[in-house]
């Protein structure tokens, strides 16, 4: 391997640890808020997953532009872009209807599962912990089919089913982030 690569493998985990911890923090946050109240209203789990979407799309959008040009910032640009469109779709329709909610955290689910699973087959030989993001992406895909399959699960039902792919996906991406953050701490060392 060329001192070069690795060097821009080592620029890579700089940018993105810190963003990818602050968006499991975020994901688990929007979880326990979610769960807290047992009798969520539609209006009330809407305004949190838009907010959720909203800073995850930004967090994702920041990543991409922190690393611009790096390997694999495209596809976390798309990933922040879908998050900004779902969270403010989301926060604009001030009352959602259950189905309407629904819909749209299953648009957002498919496009940033899907682009997770294909950004972690894409830098799986170039970033460690690969495995995190591949996890995450899935639980995120397995959220959309779980709405797909059972579409009118209720307020309470959906604010469990939200609360529990939040947690999940947010240790993921916690565990992600530190071992990106290791692995640039590690490179830099390595480089000096």
């Amino acid at each position: 391997m060329s001192k070069s690569f690795s060097a821009d493998r080592s620029e890579l985990f700089k940018g993105r640890g810190w963003v990818v911890l602050l968006r499991g923090l975020t994901a688990i946050t929007f979880g326990i808020l979610a769960l807290a109240s047992p009798h969520t209203t539609p209006g009330t789990l809407g305004l949190l997953f838009g907010l959720y979407a909203l800073a995850h799309g930004i967090l994702s959008v920041a990543a991409a532009i922190g690393g611009r040009g790096q390997h694999g910032c495209l596809l976390l640009a798309t990933e922040g872009i879908i998050g900004l469109w779902a969270g403010v779709v989301t926060l604009w329709t001030t009352l959602p209807s259950p189905k309407a909610l629904i819909f749209l955290i299953w648009v957002w689910a498919v496009g940033a599962g899907v682009l997770r699973i294909v950004e972690a087959i894409r830098l799986r030989k170039e970033i460690s912990g690969d495995v995190w993001l591949a996890l995450s992406g899935s639980v995120t895909v397995l959220l959309a089919i779980m709405l797909m399959l059972r579409p009118v699960v209720g307020a309470v039902g959906l604010a469990l089913l939200i609360s529990a792919f939040a947690f999940i996906c947010g240790v993921f991406e916690i565990l992600l982030g530190y071992e990106l953050r290791a692995a640039g701490r590690r490179r830099l060392i390595g480089s000096a």
